[in-house]
């Protein structure tokens, strides 16, 4: 069984990042069915919906390597951000002046 370690993105719908910080460790999903009465997509593994929420990325791997998993880990972005002021919009040497 394979596992995948990760970091999870920030969602689009919320401005923080708040359930960044955290290594996941989630197992890979298996085969998938249509099911034949409704058509949703149906599946008899239920580890596919397991995750297990580490606070660093070597005890995710002390844990998968405990149990005997294969594991991949999923290298994280850094985030870069630059420090900016609103007084900076008005500065006299901008490149281009400032319009609405």
């Amino acid at each position: 069984m394979t596992v995948r370690i990760y970091r999870p993105a920030k969602t689009a719908m919320q401005s923080g990042r708040g359930l960044t910080q955290d290594w996941v460790l989630e197992f890979e999903p298996g085969a998938r069915r249509p099911e034949p009465l409704m058509g949703w997509t149906a599946s008899d593994d239920t580890l596919a919906q397991v995750q297990l929420h580490f606070a660093s990325k070597e005890e995710a791997i002390t844990y998968a390597e405990k149990h005997g998993l294969a594991y991949m880990v999923e290298a994280s972005q850094d985030r870069r951000i630059k420090p900016k002021a609103y007084s900076d919009n008005f500065r006299f040497d901008r490149l281009r002046p400032w319009t609405h």
